[in-house]
C-alpha cells in the first residue's frame, strides 16, 4: 500500500501522487516516511524532498514551511517548493549574482531588505546545488505528475 503525497507552495501544487517514501529535510533532521507512518507535524529546513515510488524518484527543492504526516497521507505546505527538473538555471544564477553584488555594496541599514537579500541568495544556491546534483540521475516517473504547472 502506498502513501499518499501531495507537496504545495505558496502558488501551486507542486507534486499529487503516490509512494513508498518520502524523505524530508525535517526541522530536527532528514526523515524518512514510509506507509502507515505516525501522524506527526514538524517543520521544514530548506532543502530536497525525493518521492520514491515503483523504483523512480523525483526530487523538489523545500525553502521552509511544515508537513503533515498521517498514516496513509504525506502533505507538505511549502513556503517555496519546485520539481528539480522545472528549475531555470539562467535565472538561478541571476539571482544569486544579484544577491551577491547587493551583500558586497555593504549592508542595508534596513533589516527585513538584508533578510531579503541572504534568503534570495539561499535559495538561489539550495536551485542551483539540486539542478547539479539531481537533474543528472535519470530515472524519474515515466507518466507525468499531476500537480498544476
Amino acid at each position: 500500500m502506498p502513501i499518499h503525497c501531495e507537496i504545495v507552495s505558496q502558488d501551486r501544487q507542486v507534486f499529487l501522487g503516490d509512494a513508498d517514501i518520502v524523505v524530508l529535510p525535517g526541522a530536527a533532521g532528514v526523515m524518512g516516511v514510509l506507509p502507515h507512518h505516525s501522524p506527526l507535524l514538524s517543520t521544514l529546513k530548506d532543502g530536497i524532498i525525493t518521492v520514491r515510488w515503483k523504483g523512480k524518484e523525483e526530487f523538489f527543492t523545500v525553502a521552509g514551511g511544515i508537513v503533515e504526516i498521517q498514516p496513509d497521507q504525506v502533505t507538505v505546505l511549502a513556503d517555496a517548493s519546485e520539481n528539480v527538473e522545472e528549475i531555470d538555471i539562467e535565472r538561478a544564477e541571476a539571482a544569486k549574482k544579484r544577491a551577491e553584488l547587493l551583500l558586497k555594496q555593504g549592508v542595508p541599514r534596513d533589516t527585513d531588505t538584508y533578510l531579503t537579500i541572504q534568503a534570495s541568495l539561499r535559495k538561489s544556491n539550495l536551485r542551483l546545488d539540486a539542478a547539479r546534483r539531481y537533474r543528472q540521475r535519470q530515472g524519474g516517473r515515466n507518466e507525468p505528475h499531476q500537480g498544476g504547472g
